[in-house]
C-alpha cells in the first residue's frame, strides 16, 4: 500500500505539459484492477508477456496513455513502449526509449519506430512491440541499433525525455 502512494504522490508532483510522449504527464487513475497489474508486472519479461498475452497491434495517430492501453488493450509501437517504460520505471527500472526513422523508401512516408531499452543489472535488454528479446543482451545503443537495418537516424530518450544519444545511420 506504501508503494501505491508514494507512486500517486510522485506522478502528482510530476504531472506537467510538455511533450508527445513524455510520461510525466500520465496521471494515475483510481482503478484497483490497474494498481494490481503493476504490482504484479515487475520484470520487464512479465511486462512483455502480459503485453504479448493481452494486447493486439493497431495503429493511432495519437498516442495512448499506459491506462488506456490497458483499457482497450490495443496499441503501437510507441503505445507499447510506454506502456513498458512506465511499469518498468515504477518497479526502479531504468529505462530508456529508442526512436529511429525509416525513410520514404522503406514506407510510403517517412516512419518512426520506437523501442524500449532497459538497465538489467551492467547491460542493456530490449523488447519491441510486446516481444521482451531475452535471447541477447547489449553493452550500448549503438550495439542495439547494429541489429536493425534500413534506419537512417535514432534518437535516445531517458525516462524525463532527455535525448541521451542521437545517431544517423549513412
Amino acid at each position: 500500500m506504501e508503494k501505491i502512494i508514494l507512486l500517486i504522490v510522485i506522478l502528482i508532483l510530476l504531472t506537467g505539459c510538455s511533450g508527445v510522449y513524455n510520461l510525466n504527464v500520465f496521471i494515475l487513475p483510481d482503478d484497483i484492477g490497474f494498481f494490481a497489474l503493476i504490482e504484479e508486472l515487475d520484470t520487464p519479461e512479465k511486462i512483455c508477456q502480459y503485453m504479448a498475452d493481452n494486447f493486439t497491434y493497431e495503429q493511432h495517430d495519437y498516442p495512448l496513455t499506459p491506462y488506456q492501453v490497458y483499457i482497450i488493450q490495443k496499441g503501437d509501437c510507441d503505445d507499447f513502449s510506454e506502456f513498458s517504460i512506465w511499469i518498468a520505471n515504477y518497479h526502479g527500472y531504468e529505462t530508456y526509449q529508442i526512436l529511429m526513422l525509416y525513410p520514404k523508401p522503406i514506407y510510403p512516408v517517412d516512419t518512426w519506430h520506437a523501442i524500449t531499452v532497459y538497465k538489467e543489472y551492467n547491460y542493456l535488454t530490449v523488447s519491441e512491440n510486446q516481444w521482451y528479446w531475452d535471447w541477447v543482451i547489449f553493452e550500448d545503443f549503438k550495439s542495439i541499433m547494429n541489429i536493425f537495418n534500413g534506419w537512417t537516424k535514432y534518437i535516445v530518450y531517458d525516462y524525463d525525455m532527455n535525448i541521451v544519444e542521437t545517431g544517423y545511420n549513412n
